[in-house]
């Protein structure tokens, strides 16, 4: 009768966690780059009640007696499938289209990964550089931050499918600047720890960052200047995970209820 009381508890808290898993992937719905994340579920011990080779007749039976003892989260899992683009009015907003990692620096000087593509133009050094709204610097397919000229002016700045960077010459016609965005793909991206601001840090569950210029056998991404890769979240299907894991919730707790008054009935049985 206990049993029941704990493992309909270890149900309330799995749910809550899918809750505040569904909850994150709404408020994220029009973060740029964001994936939308699962949490997913295993079943604890199990403990024998009769074993399989006995009865209460001493019989030889081929089924044993096993009661769960409830349920616990595994993991939260990230889901890297496309996003939709949308127009930006940033002449410096990229796309990307298949597998690939943005690389950035990170203020304490890592590197990190993100799929958010809206750069901008930052002081750095004696002149300028791309970077992220948060001042972390874009990577060049060498590891490098990308430094640009003082004169150089983002409305004129055009990119090629494979992530090159290109500005008008005399004649106007786009010039190479001879500076490629980095990409980089992973092995397993589910394994990537998130950090906060639609980034990633690679783990070993990851595996390493893959230079899709150097690693031979990847399929190369391509970049879409003016534009902004959306969430992935999905809304209805979020609404309906919502409604399944508070039913899921109210079920465990009725089974606390229902073990209560159990309990309750059993301390009466004296009377």
């Amino acid at each position: 009768m206990v049993r029941s009381l704990w493992t309909a508890a270890t149900g309330m808290i799995a749910q809550q966690n899918n809750v505040d898993t569904i909850a994150n992937n709404l408020a994220n719905v029009n973060t740029t780059g964001y994936k939308t994340e699962v949490a997913e579920f295993k079943s604890l011990l199990y403990q024998d009640i009769q074993a399989k080779t006995t009865s209460g007749n001493g019989e030889t039976k081929p089924v044993g007696a096993q009661v769960g003892l409830g349920v616990r989260n595994s993991s939260v899992t990230s889901r890297f499938t496309q996003g939709n683009f949308y127009d930006s009015t940033n002449d410096l907003a990229f796309a990307v289209s298949g597998d690939g990692f943005f690389g950035i620096r990170g203020q304490d000087g890592n590197t990190y990964y993100t799929r958010n593509g809206d750069f901008h133009l930052a002081t750095y050094g004696q002149g300028l550089a791309l970077s992220t709204s948060d001042g972390n610097l874009v990577l060049d397919t060498n590891g490098k931050a990308i430094e640009l000229g003082s004169n150089i002016l983002s409305s004129k700045l055009t990119i090629s499918g494979d992530g090159e960077l290109c500005y008008p010459d005399e004649t106007n016609n786009p010039k190479s600047l001879g500076i490629t965005i980095g990409l980089w793909q992973f092995n397993n991206p589910s394994g990537l720890e998130k950090i906060g601001d639609s980034s990633y840090s690679v783990t070993a569950a990851s595996g390493p960052a893959m230079n899709e210029n150097t690693t031979q056998g990847l399929t190369k991404s391509d970049l879409r200047q003016g534009y902004l890769e959306g969430s992935n979240v999905q809304v209805v299907d979020e609404m309906v995970n919502m409604i399944v894991a508070q039913r899921a919730y109210e079920l465990n707790s009725k089974a606390i209820q229902a073990t209560d008054e159990m309990m309750g009935q059993a301390n009466q049985l004296r009377r």
